[in-house]
């Protein structure tokens, strides 16, 4: 279970799936399988809003994802016979049909499981004090939305990043490049899906970016001294640089 942790556009994706192609070229079983594939499905998301806080219909942070189907399939990935593969759609904001997952004939070998925040780890409650920006600042001014979001990552998601064995970090060099390489990946998608409603324009997009910012800051600190293999980029997303902390480690 290889675990992949990067921000939005830092190529993550492309990496999982190019591997996932060598590898089951080289004749193993491997599954890959995306945080993002375990968004809650919009009507869940809508009433997480409703009930606890506005700011939870947007799919992303922590408290969005279904962690129970991804424990779930992560467990039936281990074993013989079919397993879905959930897959969310971007472009319309809500989880495919069942009938339109993806499936591998388990077990698997091996197990590609990357997301923005895969691996990471709650902060303490001192820095959820003040607000990052402007979102925060506006519109989660009692730090209500904030807490929710550290406490889920602090509760049934650490028992999903559990299953991990090998924890990679795709490092940007700050969170300043995040909003260029997620506008690249948002035009792309733009193109992919003809304008769909789901897709955003560039002003959505900088208030969407803001969403993740607090936890990207958090995990460029933090993960870096306990990942596996971290992998430092360049804006332009080529390799500065690759450090692993294990001295064992044969990547």
């Amino acid at each position: 279970m290889v675990g992949v942790c990067g921000s939005q556009g830092s190529g993550k994706s492309t990496v999982c799936r190019t591997l996932t192609d060598r590898f089951t070229a080289a004749g193993l079983r491997v599954a890959n399988l995306s945080l993002d594939d375990l968004y809650l499905p919009l009507a869940e998301r809508v009433t997480l809003a409703k009930n606890v806080h506005p700011l939870l219909r947007t799919r992303g942070v922590p408290g969005t994802h279904d962690t129970k189907l991804g424990v779930h399939t992560l467990n039936a990935l281990a074993h013989g016979g079919r397993v879905p593969l959930p897959r969310f759609d971007k472009s319309i904001d809500d989880r495919r049909p069942k009938a339109q997952w993806d499936s591998i004939e388990g077990p698997a070998q091996l197990v590609f499981f990357e997301g923005w925040c895969v691996g990471a780890r709650p902060q303490t409650l001192g820095p959820l004090e003040q607000p990052v920006n402007e979102l925060e600042a506006n519109e989660d001014v009692d730090g209500r939305w904030r807490r929710y979001v550290n406490d889920a990552l602090g509760g049934e998601y650490q028992r999903l990043f559990g299953k991990i064995d090998f924890l990679v970090l795709l490092a940007a060099p700050s969170f300043d490049v995040v909003l260029k390489w997620r506008t690249q990946q948002e035009n792309e998608l733009r193109a992919q899906s003809g304008n769909k409603s789901g897709v955003m324009d560039d002003a959505a997009l900088v208030r969407f970016i803001q969403h993740y910012e607090r936890l990207t800051r958090h995990i460029l600190i933090e993960m870096p001294g306990r990942a596996d293999l971290v992998i430092r980029l360049s804006p332009e997303r080529t390799v500065l640089s690759r450090h692993s902390n294990h001295a064992d480690n044969p990547l």
